[in-house]
């Protein structure tokens, strides 16, 4: 038995007072971090309950969102804004789980999941810089399927295993954070580090930092954009590979697109190369290829997965040619 505490926060200055011991955890709906928990890979000293904080979603003046951190995924995904005017969003975390870890899952505690990876999990089995930093990676030599293609190193293969976060990269979300010492944001795509030689340090949040909100920003374009999650069977499961776009025409031309990948790398994958490539160009088949193989030109496939290049590679093409007729 591993003795714990527990405590609700009332505001955030409560949870940030609470949550500056050493050791302590914030709580969400608990469904990655209870898990971890059970299989002590995660062992916090204190759990701070932080449910009770802001799930509000305000529409702002300027046609952004502002999501507070406790909203549930449920409560996001069939919001009339978010599925109006983000259906990329609302999609990805429909495709991320049932309903019932929905209605429990929170916004905050989503895009702080730690990777599904199973020599992460096998703690009496297995050696993992991310559980146990400078032990080894198994899964680099090991079963690694569904491991990292991209930004990956010697110390970890592991991907992050979020639907929605590979949306909120793809539409710019901003992460708002809280501390002792006072309030900042971060782009989100800066939120989540490559592995690098530290796997274990995933995220630029401080030591007792508080998310406290997600913000979208006005896209209007993102009307029209779609999320596609390929995976070994039609019922709820990791991504192989995962494709958040949207994308907006001047006649038959790209004139902007957004597109972010998941199941790929060790952080939601916003795709610079490939948006880059497309910017202009003819929205057609031969276009849409050239700039997803731009993207996939740095891949460094493992042993089991060199499938997913041409898979990542194929999803791209399929949903921009989605896109297209969308906005045809």
């Amino acid at each position: 038995m591993i003795p714990f505490t527990y405590a609700r926060a009332r505001d955030a200055g409560d949870a940030l007072q609470l949550g500056s011991r050493p050791g302590a955890k914030y709580l969400g709906g608990g469904t990655n971090l209870v898990d971890l928990m059970r299989e002590t890979i995660e062992r916090p000293i204190a759990l701070v309950d932080v449910t009770d904080l802001s799930c509000d979603i305000e529409e702002r003046a300027d046609g952004s969102l502002l999501i507070g951190a406790a909203t549930r995924n449920t409560a996001l995904a069939s919001h009339r804004a978010v599925r109006a005017r983000y259906p990329v969003l609302a999609r990805a975390i429909t495709a991320g789980a049932s309903a019932q870890i929905r209605n429990m899952a929170t916004v905050g505690g989503n895009i702080l999941q730690r990777t599904r990876c199973a020599y992460f999990y096998d703690d009496d089995g297995s050696r993992c810089n991310k559980r146990n930093p400078g032990q080894g990676c198994d899964a680099a030599e090991g079963i690694n399927r569904y491991h990292a293609i991209l930004g990956a190193s010697p110390s970890c293969v592991a991907t992050h295993p979020s639907d929605m976060c590979v949306a909120l990269a793809a539409l710019g979300a901003v992460v708002h954070l809280r501390s002792a010492s006072g309030e900042r944001t971060l782009p989100f795509t800066d939120f989540h580090r490559l592995p690098e030689d530290r796997p274990d340090v995933e995220t630029l949040l401080e030591p007792g930092e508080l998310i406290t909100a997600v913000a979208l920003p006005a896209l209007p374009f993102a009307a029209r954009s779609t999320y596609r999650k390929v995976r070994d069977r039609s019922s709820y499961a990791f991504a192989l590979v995962s494709v958040a776009a949207a994308l907006e025409l001047d006649g038959d031309a790209v004139k902007d697109v957004r597109i972010a990948l998941g199941g790929v790398a060790h952080k939601p994958w916003r795709a610079w190369k490939a948006e880059a490539a497309l910017k202009g160009k003819p929205a057609d088949a031969q276009a849409f290829r050239t700039a997803a193989e731009a993207e996939l030109a740095d891949a460094k496939p493992l042993r089991d997965n060199g499938f997913k290049v041409e898979l990542a590679t194929r999803a791209i093409v399929a949903v921009l040619a989605e896109l297209k007729e969308m906005t045809a």
